[in-house]
C-alpha cells in the first residue's frame, strides 16, 4: 500500500469493522479486471462497508489523507469505469454489501433500495407485491442498482419508461468530503435550486458515492406479446415501429439486429434456434405489454398490425411466440448478442445514439463506410430502434492478432466511427457511459463550453480529484493535507 492508503487504513481502524478492510490480494483480484477483459488495473486496497454511515467515514477519512477511491459494484462496466488505474494510487470502494431493500410500496409505486442491490433481486422483489421495475439488461444477474444510477443506463424498455435518469425519484449519496445527501423523498415538486439527483445521475462516481435510490415502479405486466419479424432493411423497421405507435401506446421494446448477429447467437450460444424458418436480411423483436385494465389485449394490437405489414409486403414474415417459455427464447436471443459477438473474435465496440428518423440509414451507410476505410474488416451495428441506440461492432480482420489489433488498430477505427456519429448528430455514448475508454473522444469532440462545464461541476464538488479518477473527465488531483 502506498503510505496515504496506509494512513488511511489506521484512521479507519476505529470506526469501521475489521471486515470492511480488505487488503489480501488473492480477495481483490477479482476486481481489478472489468467483465470484459479489456482494462486492468491494482488496488491493494479494498473498502466494503455495509451501512450508508461506514460509506461516510470511509470517503472523509479518503478526503482527508487523499486516497483516490473507486466505487464498485458489479463490476459490469462496459468502458472500464469501474477499474482502477494501474498506478495502484487508488482503492476500491466495493458497495456490495449495501444490498438492502429498505422500502417497497406499491400504492406509492415506489421502491428505495441500496446501491448494492442487484437488478434481477429488484424485479423478483417487486414482483411480489404486483409491481415491475421497468428498466433490464442483459447484465441484470450481476449489475448493481448503484452502478446503474450512476451510468444512467438504459436497455431494453427504454422506448416506453426511458433511461434510469427517469425512473430515480430520489438518491442518498455521500459526497466526495464525506458529507450525506440525503434526497430519497420522491417529491413531486422542488425548487431549491440545482437538481443535485439529476446531476448525480450519471456521473460515474466522480462526483460522490450513490449509497441508495428510491425508484419508480410501474403495475406488474397482465398480458404481453412478443413477437418476431424478418425484414428486408432497418427502413422497414423503422416504418413498422411508427405503425405500432400509431395503434397503441403499450409498445414497450423494439429490438432491431442483423442476420449476422442472430448467426452468431445461434452459433456459439447453445439451446437457441432460429424463431423464423427463412432467411432474412434483418430481424425486429417486439413487446407489446398490459397492465389489468388495459383496453385491448397485446396479442390483438401485434396481430392487427403485423397481419396488415405481411399483407401490405413492409415485412417478409413474422411470428408471435405461443408461450412464455417461447417469449424468453426470443429475449434469450437478443440479450446473448454481445456474448456470442465475444465469441467471433476481436472487435472495436461503441454503444452510440443517433436521431431515430437517422439510425436506418446510419446503420448501412457507416458499416459500408467502415467497410471500405479498413479493409478485412466487417461492420454491423444492432440496438434499440425506438431510442435510436446503436452498439455498433467493427470486427477485426480474419487472423489478426487481439492484442496488437485492439491496441494499434481499434483506436483508429473508434476515432472514425465516432466522427461519423458526430457528423450524424448523435452521441459516442448512449448508455454506457464515458468511463476510461472514451475520456479522449469525449475531449476531442465536445464542444469547450461542455468540457468546462463539466470540469467545473468537478472541481466544485470533488477539489482533491479522489472520486473514481481517471473516468469521464479527468482533473490533476491535489496534495495531501498536512
Amino acid at each position: 500500500m502506498t503510505p496515504d492508503q496506509t494512513r488511511l487504513v489506521e484512521a479507519l481502524a476505529g470506526q469501521v469493522p475489521a471486515r470492511v478492510i480488505v487488503t489480501d490480494p488473492a480477495e481483490i483480484a477479482p476486481w481489478e479486471t472489468d467483465w470484459r477483459g479489456r482494462w486492468h488495473g491494482h488496488a491493494p486496497l479494498l473498502l466494503a462497508p455495509g451501512s450508508t454511515a461506514e460509506v461516510a467515514a470511509i470517503v472523509a477519512a479518503a478526503a482527508a489523507h487523499r486516497v483516490p477511491l473507486v466505487p464498485q459494484g458489479g463490476n459490469t462496466s462496459m468502458v472500464g469505469g469501474a477499474t482502477p488505474l494501474a498506478d495502484g494510487s487508488a482503492a476500491i470502494l466495493s458497495l456490495r454489501r449495501m444490498n438492502a431493500i429498505r422500502r417497497l410500496d406499491a400504492d406509492a409505486g415506489l421502491a428505495t433500495v441500496e446501491a448494492g442491490v442487484i437488478l434481477a433481486e429488484l424485479h423478483a422483489a417487486a414482483a411480489t407485491v404486483g409491481m415491475r421495475f421497468p428498466l433490464s439488461l442483459g447484465a441484470k444477474g450481476s449489475a448493481t442498482i448503484g452502478g446503474l444510477v450512476s451510468t444512467n443506463a438504459g436497455g431494453t424498455q427504454v422506448l416506453r419508461f426511458g433511461t434510469m435518469r427517469g425512473l430515480v425519484a430520489g438518491l442518498e449519496v455521500v459526497l466526495p468530503d464525506g458529507q450525506l445527501h440525503d434526497g430519497l423523498a420522491a417529491l413531486k415538486k422542488d425548487n431549491r435550486g440545482y437538481d443535485l439527483t439529476q446531476l448525480l445521475i450519471g456521473g460515474e462516481g466522480t462526483l460522490g458515492v450513490v449509497t441508495a435510490a428510491t425508484l419508480r415502479l410501474v403495475p406488474a405486466v397482465a398480458a404481453r406479446a412478443v413477437a418476431w419479424v424478418g425484414l428486408a432493411d432497418p427502413a422497414a423497421a423503422l416504418a413498422l415501429l411508427r405503425r405500432f405507435q400509431r395503434v397503441s401506446e403499450d409498445v414497450e421494446s423494439f429490438e432491431l439486429l442483423p442476420a449476422e448477429s442472430l448467426g452468431a447467437v445461434l452459433c456459439h450460444i447453445p439451446g437457441t434456434r432460429a424463431p423464423l424458418s427463412g432467411e432474412h436480411p434483418w430481424h425486429a423483436l417486439i413487446e407489446v405489454t398490459a397492465a389489468h385494465d388495459a383496453r385491448e389485449a397485446p396479442v390483438a394490437i401485434v396481430e392487427h398490425v403485423l397481419g396488415a405489414a405481411l399483407a401490405e409486403g413492409l415485412v417478409a414474415d413474422a411470428t408471435i411466440a405461443a408461450s412464455e417459455a417461447q417469449a424468453e427464447a426470443f429475449w434469450r436471443i437478443r440479450e446473448s448478442i454481445s456474448e456470442a459477438e465475444r465469441a467471433t473474435g476481436p472487435a472495436a465496440q461503441h454503444d452510440i445514439s443517433v436521431p431515430v428518423e437517422v439510425m436506418p440509414r446510419f446503420m448501412i451507410e457507416a458499416a459500408a463506410a467502415c467497410d471500405a476505410r479498413f479493409p478485412g474488416t466487417h461492420a454491423s451495428g444492432f440496438g434499440h430502434l425506438g431510442d435510436g441506440n446503436v452498439h455498433f461492432h467493427v470486427r477485426a480482420p480474419a487472423g489478426a492478432d487481439r492484442t496488437r489489433w485492439l491496441a494499434q488498430e481499434a483506436p483508429v477505427v473508434t476515432r472514425f466511427v465516432d466522427d461519423l456519429v458526430v457528423a450524424a448528430g448523435g452521441s459516442i455514448s448512449a448508455e454506457h457511459g464515458i468511463g476510461q475508454m472514451k475520456l479522449g473522444e469525449l475531449e476531442r469532440l465536445s464542444s469547450p463550453a461542455r468540457m468546462s462545464a463539466l470540469r467545473a461541476i468537478k472541481a466544485a464538488l470533488d477539489p482533491y480529484g479522489i472520486m473514481n479518477p481517471g473516468k469521464l473527465v479527468a482533473l490533476a488531483p491535489r496534495g495531501r493535507a498536512e
